[in-house]
């Protein structure tokens, strides 16, 4: 497949650049700063800014999918702001490109812990998570609301971790994963990506969220 891969350079975008390679796809990243990138005989880099919709819906034209990885860094102390931005220019540029899957890769904070009551709005949730945390539940409302996209959206696991490539994990949907001693589920960014892959080569989650854990 062609895929259209926005925040490759990250935590999770490069696990799922190297996920697709691997698994013999063509790649488009979208970057800023295209000297990031390690050379791949199937990986395309082109100029654009994802927090612009018509340099988003020029890049990814063309593709049979696009991969959105898009967070402008924990550290930056405009997450919530920049998130959306970006978010809302995304989603614009892939509608208007004409492409009509897209898979974001989104937060566990929007998650349901209890009937109504998402774990970013619980009182032990991390002060320092929480900006972009929100901005991320922004991202999954506004996504379901799209008509036009056959979209997914994933939450990962409570706990997302470095780790090995197994390819064995569980799914489920709009409620964190426990394990059998009650406490959170964890995944390797390996995994994440191994779920996100396949859910590209064989949808099961069409216009739906899906999270998944050990």
């Amino acid at each position: 497949m062609k895929i259209a891969l926005i925040g490759g350079t990250g935590f999770v975008g490069s696990a799922l650049l190297n996920e697709a390679l691997e698994r013999g796809h063509q790649v488009t990243a979208l970057a800023r700063d295209a000297s990031k990138y390690t050379p791949h005989e199937r990986l395309s880099v082109v100029n654009a800014d994802a927090q612009d919709a018509a340099q988003v819906a020029r890049a990814v034209a063309g593709h049979d999918a696009v991969l959105s990885a898009y967070n402008p860094g924990w550290g930056n102390a405009n997450i919530h702001d920049e998130f959306l931005k970006g978010t809302r220019a995304i989603y614009d540029g892939v509608r208007a490109s004409g492409v009509k899957r897209l898979l974001v890769v989104g937060g566990a904070g929007s998650l349901f812990v209890a009937p109504g009551v998402q774990l970013v709005d619980t009182p032990t949730f991390p002060a320092e998570w929480k900006a972009g945390a929100l901005a991320a539940r922004e991202a999954l409302r506004l996504i379901q609301q799209e008509t036009e996209l056959d979209w997914t959206f994933l939450s990962p696991a409570v706990f997302l971790e470095p780790g090995p490539r197994t390819a064995k994990f569980r799914l489920g949907k709009d409620e964190p994963l426990m394990q059998a001693d009650g406490t959170p589920a964890h995944i390797s960014v390996a995994d994440l990506a191994v779920a996100v892959v396949d859910e590209i080569e064989q949808p099961r989650h069409l216009r739906q969220r899906f999270t998944l854990g050990y």
